[in-house]
């Protein structure tokens, strides 16, 4: 289940529902600083192990699932204790994966704290970690006991972070919602949006994927056109991240966007009057292309 309000509330009552011997919360050193203290007062009946894992999407790794588990170990985990991983795509990803394949699989909950982990990596049941160089190679569908969101979190985050969230909110309404997008296309300015504004885009984006999700939850159909700039994307994600200057998850899946429109174009499905006023938007709400041309550049050299 999804809940998008008050998140210390709700979890205490989600907690209380089950007579859990553990609890143990997930974070990155960027968690850990500005996050987990919006979480977690003083004064906070929740007694909880702390699990820190290093930041970055290079390190969604099987050797960073090892210093969970190994922590799991530690800390005489078992298989009544429960999971709360709090960060981004990277900690929702990879904490639900570790969860979900440890002593055969023990509850996790989701709390997003970035616009990407909100819309799109923190509920839907994909769980998963790269491998030799390939993103979310290894994988098991498993979906969170609950998903708890609330846009505090987005303003301990760059500016860079909520330009790449807002590439899946793209694809949403490209995929399935005109109205939608018609609504998000005239915002230029993200750090001018309110909280009850992110509040309801958040949950018109949580309603298209479920929607979909519903329909197909382990993508063998509709499911897929969630991949929506993610074929192409993916692939320049990797293989940026062995250049000194890797993308953001929604940088690259910006790209894929943009080039799988041309594609359409190409092959008749898209009209151009059409994708030339969506690269429009796209170019200028992730000002990406400046200064992404030199990262690409080296992406390619690394290719080839």
């Amino acid at each position: 289940m999804i809940h998008i309000g008050k998140i210390a509330t709700l979890l205490e009552d989600i907690l209380a529902q089950k007579d859990y011997s553990k609890i143990l919360v997930l974070v990155d050193e960027h968690i850990e600083a500005n996050c987990l203290p919006l979480l977690f007062s003083k004064d906070s009946l929740i007694h909880f192990e702390l699990i820190k894992i290093p930041s970055g999407e290079e390190h969604k790794t099987l050797d960073t699932c090892q210093l969970i588990w190994d922590q799991f170990n530690q800390h005489h985990v078992d298989r009544n204790a429960v999971l709360i991983n709090l960060g981004g795509g990277v900690i929702c990803d990879m904490g639900g994966f570790a969860a979900s394949t440890y002593k055969r699989g023990i509850d996790f909950i989701n709390i997003p704290t970035t616009i990407l982990a909100m819309v799109d990596a923190s509920y839907g049941g994909k769980t998963g970690i790269n491998f030799n160089g390939i993103k979310n190679n290894i994988g098991v569908f498993k979906n969170a006991i609950e998903t708890i969101i609330h846009p505090v979190f987005l303003q301990t985050l760059p500016f860079r972070e909520l330009r790449s969230g807002w590439a899946e909110i793209i694809k949403h309404g490209l995929i399935a919602d005109r109205d939608y997008f018609a609504r998000i296309e005239p915002i230029t300015e993200l750090t001018k949006i309110t909280e009850a504004a992110w509040t309801e885009i958040i949950r018109t984006s949580i309603q298209i994927k479920s929607s979909i999700v519903d329909q197909d939850p382990e993508e063998k159909g509709i499911r897929k056109i969630l991949n929506f700039g993610h074929t192409i994307g993916h692939a320049i994600e990797s293989a940026s991240l062995k250049t000194d200057q890797p993308l953001l998850h929604g940088e690259a899946i910006a790209i894929g966007m943009l080039l799988e429109i041309e594609l359409s174009v190409e092959h008749n499905h898209f009209s151009l009057e059409e994708s030339r006023r969506i690269a429009k938007y796209i170019k200028h709400i992730l000002k990406i292309f400046a200064r992404i041309i030199g990262i690409l550049i080296q992406t390619i050299g690394k290719i080839f």
